[in-house]
């Protein structure tokens, strides 16, 4: 249920609809509006009955919430949210770039490559510290020394930092070194994790799952939402399919779909979506063309000797000529 306030309500007002709901024993959320205010019920099994509030002083209507993802829909916030990370703001009319090698190889390479991408336009640096793989016998990333060497490259460029954690005890090390916790595909269920990750009060990327359905994703980001971290963005990184010439399927449908069901913004990894280092232009001009809030891209100046996936990452000067071609297409499309 949402329960919308008058305009004119006071504060006492709106702690009297709280106190009633947490009497109740759910969960209140206020969620500022453009008129007014409204607060969010959260942890009821069913229907509240609206008369609970619409007596209260101050309470202008109540409004029953139909989708079972409550905070992440448009129900509950109609206004898109904003992340902002140092000069970048995910969800507002300008695209995001991230870019960066997809592992922190070395202090060498990672200073390296995250001054090359600063100076073609990117606006925040990715680069993987802990790195989940497929096979044990992968690079797995290096760790706290991966972490540290991000933060250096942050120092000398004053690019935000987006990395990955993968358990509860890289998520604080994350945490303290990195501006964005990135939550990987492989992840996307692991509902302690998600709810730690709430706690932080830090800008979080949440992937969808291989396999996962647009309300399995969006469900997900509930268990983060739902910990009182508003500050949430999403990652399309493509899903698993029958046909092998790509190595997933980008769904770039989800992210106009997305448009209508939530308010949080949508970021696109063309470079895991499709595992091909000539697929990542095209595939990003379209995900800016289609509404993506940011485009995530794996860059490598040496993409023969890169220890993760080397094939998918374009060189420093193909970003440059990229982000060039996104400016376009970002003002054509408004």
């Amino acid at each position: 249920m949402l329960i919308v306030m008058e305009k004119l309500h006071t504060a006492e007002n709106l702690e009297k609809v709280m106190q009633q709901v947490r009497e109740l024993g759910y969960r209140p959320h206020v969620i500022p509006g453009a008129q007014s205010v409204a607060v969010g019920i959260t942890g009821n099994l069913g229907p509240v009955p609206p008369e609970l509030f619409t007596t209260l002083t101050g309470v202008k209507e109540t409004i029953r919430v139909t989708k079972p993802y409550k905070l992440a829909g448009r129900e509950f916030r109609p206004r898109n949210t904003e992340v902002r990370v140092g000069n970048a703001v995910f969800g507002s009319e300008n695209l995001v770039v991230i870019a960066g090698p997809c592992a922190v190889e070395s202090r060498e390479q990672t200073l390296r490559i995250a001054s090359e991408v600063k100076a073609a336009g990117a606006q925040v640096l990715r680069g993987g510290a802990f790195k989940p793989r497929t096979s044990p016998y992968s690079f797995q990333g290096l760790g706290l020394e991966g972490l540290k060497i991000l933060a250096e490259a942050r120092r000398l460029t004053g690019l935000p930092v987006i990395t990955e954690a993968v358990d509860a005890e890289s998520l604080h090390l994350v945490a303290e070194y990195a501006d964005i916790v990135q939550i990987g595909a492989r992840n996307m269920q692991n509902f302690s994790l998600l709810s730690e990750a709430g706690r932080l009060r830090k800008p979080v990327m949440l992937k969808r799952g291989m396999s996962a359905t647009l309300e399995e994703w969006l469900m997900a980001a509930e268990y983060i939402l739902t910990e009182g971290n508003d500050q949430l963005i999403l990652c399309e990184r493509g899903v698993r399919s029958f046909d092998t010439a790509t190595r997933n399927m980008l769904d770039l449908g989800a992210v106009a779909v997305l448009a209508s069901l939530s308010h949080l913004p949508v970021v696109v990894d063309p470079s895991h979506g499709t595992g091909k280092r000539g697929l990542v232009a095209p595939m990003a001009k379209a995900a800016c063309a289609c509404g993506a809030a940011a485009v995530m891209v794996d860059v490598h100046d040496r993409p023969a000797e890169a220890l993760c996936d080397g094939p998918q990452a374009i060189s420093p000067a193909e970003l440059g000529s990229l982000v060039n071609s996104l400016r376009q297409i970002e003002t054509a499309a408004r």
